[in-house]
This record gives C-alpha cells, sequence and structure tokens, in this order.
C-alpha cells in the first residue's frame, strides 16, 4: 500500500533551520545596546538642553527684568521672550523695546564667586539659568546718523530736531512749563544736550526716566562734555522684545 499523499506527491521537508528575519529572533548586540541608550533619561535630557540651548542661541531668548528702570512698561521680576531673529534682514528701530548684551562703556560685568560662575558659564553656553553676562533692556531713541536732545519748550525729547510723543514714559525727570529750560540757572535734570550718533551707535533710555541709568545718565547737567553718552552697537543688540511670558496675567502679550 502506498503511504504517499493523494496523487502521488511526497510531503515536502520541514526547514528546521532558524531565519534570523523572524519575527523574535534575538536583535544584533549592537542593536541591543543602542535601544537603552535612546531610552535613557540623561540621554533624553541631553537632547532637551541641546534643543533649548539652539532655540535660545539662535530664535528666541527668554529673559527676566532685573530693575525698575522700564516701568511701567516692564516690571522687575517679568519674564519676556526676546526675538533674536527680529533684526535678521533690518536694523533696530526707534521705539523698540530690546535686550542688549551691556557694553565696556556702561559699567564692569558683575562679579561672581567660583560656584555662580561655573552655574553661569552653563548659562552662557546654553540660555539656560543665569549667565556671566550682564544683559540690558531698554528702549531704543536715537539710531545711527540721528541727534538726540532735550528738551523743548513742553519738555519733550527730540530727534533730529523733532520732538517726539512719549506716551510710555514712567515718573519723567522734572520740569516746569514755561520755568524750566536747558540753558544757565533755568537748566534741569531732565535736559542734556546733543548726542550725534555714530554709523554703529543706538542711543537707549529707560521708559521709567527719573530710575534708569541709560545712555545720556552722565549727560544730564550744564557741564557736560561732548562724548558723555553711552551707546550700544548693533552686534551687542541681542533681539527686540515680543512677547511677556510670566506672569501669566501678561502671557502671550504684545509688549
Amino acid at each position: 500500500m502506498s503511504t504517499g499523499m493523494p496523487g502521488g506527491s511526497q510531503p515536502e521537508p520541514q526547514n528546521t533551520a532558524p531565519d534570523s528575519g523572524e519575527r523574535g529572533a534575538p536583535a544584533p548586540a549592537a542593536a541591543r545596546r543602542r535601544r537603552p541608550l535612546l531610552k535613557s533619561l540623561w540621554f533624553q535630557l541631553l537632547i532637551a538642553v541641546v534643543v533649548v540651548a539652539l532655540v535660545q542661541g539662535f530664535f528666541v531668548k527668554v529673559y527676566q527684568v532685573p530693575s525698575g528702570s522700564m516701568e511701567n512698561t516692564l516690571n522687575v521680576g517679568d519674564r519676556l521672550l526676546v526675538n533674536r531673529v527680529a533684526y535678521a534682514g533690518s536694523a533696530p528701530q526707534r521705539g523698540d523695546v530690546v535686550v542688549f548684551r551691556k557694553p565696556a562703556s556702561w559699567g564692569p560685568q558683575s562679579e561672581h564667586g567660583a560656584v555662580r560662575t561655573a552655574i553661569g558659564w552653563f548659562g552662557d553656553l546654553t540660555g539656560i539659568g543665569p549667565g556671566n553676562t550682564d544683559y540690558m533692556v531698554k528702549r531704543v531713541i536715537g539710531v545711527p546718523g540721528d541727534s538726540v536732545a532735550c528738551c523743548d519748550a513742553q519738555g519733550r525729547v527730540m530727534v533730529n530736531g523733532a520732538a517726539i510723543d512719549e506716551p510710555y514714559v514712567y515718573q519723567d525727570l522734572p520740569w516746569t512749563a514755561g520755568t524750566s529750560k536747558c540753558t544757565g540757572t533755568q537748566w534741569t535734570a531732565r535736559c542734556f544736550h546733543k548726542v550725534t550718533l555714530g554709523p554703529d551707535e543706538y542711543l537707549l533710555l529707560g521708559d521709567h526716566r527719573s530710575n534708569s541709568a541709560d545712555s545720556v545718565i552722565s549727560c544730564r547737567n550744564a557741564a557736560a562734555t561732548s562724548g558723555c553718552a553711552r551707546t550700544a552697537s548693533r552686534e551687542e543688540i541681542i533681539g527686540r522684545v515680543d512677547w511677556f511670558l510670566f506672569p501669566f496675567s501678561k502671557w502671550g502679550r504684545h509688549v
């Protein structure tokens, strides 16, 4: 009697050799090593730090207001988003609120202890946390080539001979209409002589005029000489302040 399959066909032999592509087969050793690395908390933390550093270094930087010189536009402790690409194809404009690295002419950088310096090194490198570089925030009043002076008969700042409207100014320096003048004994602390800006000089003032160590702080006396103004260069201006991040009551608001 035949033991074959119907029709005389013989059963095909079964392949018992292991298939390296078969589901459930062990992965190569190199692949097994990569998977734990990608899932590692430290690796994911490193990637997050790199991403934040790139974003803050090239696109938008978080900045905390350190003083009251820009009240009431900005208050102490406000956290802002500084648009680092705002001037990618243009230059800062009059009226812009900007963050800039403290120029040498504005005084020495803050001194820190060893631990704080190490923390600051990380902050400068990544944009996360405090850094060792001092930054300031002011409003652009004069751009390269401008002449800026104060004051006209109403006590207003003049740019290129024309008075400018400044609704943002808070607690300005004293001025008495009809009495104060920027001459002789009628000179007041609000006055400063004409400052003519060079090709890469920006004049920056605080909105809280009576509480701002700004570009003309050394010019507000009748005996001030030319060269009394301290300015910032385009390279020192890191970006325009565009939005509030904190407090949450201001979140998303345009500055």
